[in-house]
């Protein structure tokens, strides 16, 4: 989860990898560091603290004849975030260093090998064992810097991204990925390494992805791919960068989480551009079109994610059982990959990711894959893992998404689940009066969105009442079960307030015994369980709880059992939950920033979770 930036090439690195590690910061901010090739060697500045904080060292120091260096933002895993544990990490004596995004299980013994010939580790990290062995191999072994480096990594368990320098070397990088992604930039006479695009787009928008167990050399002369293992060369194509700078940047915003709730409407209308065909009541994805009849004729359909793309897999198995009437069964991938199952060829497993790289849902389709199950993927990142280990797949097209707290990447999700099961019941022939007005109703969401972030300002003023508040429970009924659980995890991630989602219903099974006048109660009401519904606020309110309603129905009847009422458009109950959500994001948002938080930064979280 912690973001790499490397550079070669004629500008100052220091600058480059600077603006770079902002960039990917949403990955990781406990410490941060740069080792930069210069006249005098190899030179490491790195600190605690944000990228920020280490803006400020460099600027207090120069390195002559720079062109050369790599740059790290770290997540800790093994060692407390310090400058000791921070990247880059060294050898003792100084000649290769190296920065590293993943875990490397088998450290331990390594460790010990290293022990054993006198060699002392210094920090608390697994990386600075990568580096130490490196650097042992590299002065016993006699072998070139690239031959060194491949030779360690066949000894590695666990997995990784890479990038290394050498002091013998001052004009060679080297970049290795397993399980962590890297990508390549190439310019003018210039070469870049990032853990994803972001700090790369500036500059050049040529790209090479590696792939799972290669490793790139790059030279003044150009650049090198082999594989890790067979040690032979391979062939990568050139892609390039669709999106633009500007959709990395605040455009005005105090922070990115604000600009992408306010961004819905645009990316929710991307998801579906090209895809419905209004005048003749028709769905069409692309990704799946050859594989419809694959998917239909599945006898078990599963879904896997983690955090928020596990809610919209819970809104997206909903979807599918009342649309084309099979069950669908939804699983975390960190449960999923582990414990025994009944997946087999008769399997289709869809797989839900932002960045294409969650560690256990990647891990979750290699194991299924191997069982025999068809993946489907449902990605936002072009090119990334999970879209090329997957069979077939559909891109959300919500475009980059920085702030740690998902918000205009899950509602893109669930339109891209409607639409999935609306293709899926044309092509088993349901093709009803019901499904037209789905396709309809699908087409108005943007506009649904906008009137609800044009009341933000109403939203804001709520919040304003709650910034004291320590508990607060979310309840939906039906669709609304997984708006309450992903409106409950926003708040907990941006503003740390203790939050859990329930069904309505499961109130009066114990988080009852949790309402008092203390307690906010958010009650999520549309038309579908209305009554129902109603009767849960009643209780909660006889018990003294401070009831918000987020409602698309009766707003008037409503506001006599309710502290706060806030209205939103109505739509099908199949597609509520786009709507929804809406109001739950601005709530937390402003909640989050009247307590004075980081939102796109929260303690202890990092956006892509690469690691277990």
């Amino acid at each position: 989860m912690c973001g790499i930036v490397g550079y070669l090439g004629h500008r100052d690195p220091s600058k480059v990898i600077i603006k770079g590690l902002k960039r990917l910061e949403y990955r990781g901010y406990d410490s941060a560091g740069i080792a930069l090739h210069s006249d005098s060697g190899l030179v490491t500045q790195k600190c605690a603290g944000k990228v920020k904080e280490l803006e400020k060292l460099l600027s207090e120091s120069s390195e002559a004849g720079s062109n050369l260096g790599i740059g790290h933002t770290r997540w800790a895993t093994h060692g407390v975030p310090n400058t000791i544990n921070a990247h880059p990490h060294s050898d003792t004596s100084g000649k290769i260093t190296l920065v590293h995004n993943g875990i490397i299980e088998n450290y331990g013994t390594l460790k010990k090998h290293l022990k054993e010939n006198g060699i002392e580790c210094q920090s608390d990290t697994d990386t600075e064992v990568l580096v130490q062995f490196i650097a042992y191999l590299y002065e016993k072994e006699k072998l070139s810097f690239s031959d060194t480096v491949r030779l360690a990594l066949k000894e590695v368990v666990g997995a990784y991204g890479i990038a290394v320098l050498c002091k013998d070397e001052p004009d060679t990088m080297i970049a290795a990925r397993f399980g962590s992604p890297l990508v390549l930039g190439i310019g003018e006479n210039e070469w870049f390494i990032g853990s994803d695009t972001s700090p790369i787009i500036e500059y050049t928008r040529n790209i090479v992805f590696l792939d799972e167990g290669e490793m790139a050399t790059i030279t003044r002369s150009g650049f090198e791919v082999i594989n890790i293992n067979e040690n032979h060369i391979v062939a990568k194509d050139i892609e390039e960068i669709k999106y633009s700078l500007d959709e990395i940047e605040k455009s005005g915003f105090d922070f990115f989480m604000l600009k992408e709730i306010f961004e819905q409407p645009k990316s929710i209308q991307e998801s579906m551009r090209g895809r419905i065909d209004l005048e003749n009541h028709h769905v069409k994805l692309g990704g799946i079109q050859d594989w419809l009849q694959r998917i239909i004729d599945a006898k078990n359909i599963y879904i896997t994610a983690c955090g928020t793309s596990w809610h919209a897999a819970l809104i997206g198995s909903f979807l599918l059982e009342e649309i084309i009437q099979k069950p669908v069964k939804v699983e975390y991938a960190s449960e999923l990959r582990y414990r025994p199952s009944a997946i087999n060829s008769d399997t289709v497993l869809f797989s839900i990711s932002q960045s294409g790289e969650t560690a256990d849902t990647l891990a979750a389709i290699k194991k299924t894959k191997e069982l025999g199950a068809f993946t489907v993927g449902i990605v936002n990142a072009v090119g990334s893992s999970i879209a090329r280990e997957t069979d077939c797949g559909v891109y959300i097209h919500a475009g980059p998404e920085i702030g740690v707290a998902s918000t205009k990447a899950f509602t893109s999700q669930v339109s891209v689940l409607s639409m999935m099961a609306i293709l899926l019941a044309q092509r088993l022939g349901k093709d009803t009066e019901y499904i037209h007005t789905l396709i309809e109703e699908m087409v108005k969401l943007p506009t649904m969105v906008q009137s609800i972030l044009d009341d933000a300002e109403h939203i804001e003023k709520i919040a304003g009442h709650f910034v004291d508040s320590e508990h607060f429970l979310y309840l939906g009924r039906g669709y609304q079960f997984p708006v309450a659980l992903e409106g409950a995890l926003k708040l907990k991630e941006i503003s740390y307030i203790h939050a859990e989602g329930y069904p309505a219903a499961e109130m009066k099974h114990g988080p009852i015994a949790l309402i008092d006048e203390n307690m906010p109660v958010v009650f999520i009401v549309t038309e579908k369980g209305y009554e129902k519904i109603v009767s849960n606020i009643q209780e909660v309110k006889a018990r003294g709880g401070r009831v918000i309603i987020v409602t698309s129905e009766n707003a008037e009847e409503l506001s006599q059992y309710s502290d706060h009422i806030i209205t939103i458009p109505s739509t099908e109950n199949a597609l509520m939950p786009i709507i929804t959500t809406i109001p739950l994001q601005l709530l937390a948002y402003y909640i989050a920033v009247l307590k004075g938080c980081d939102v796109d930064q929260p303690r202890n979280l990092a956006k892509s979770v690469t690691v277990e």
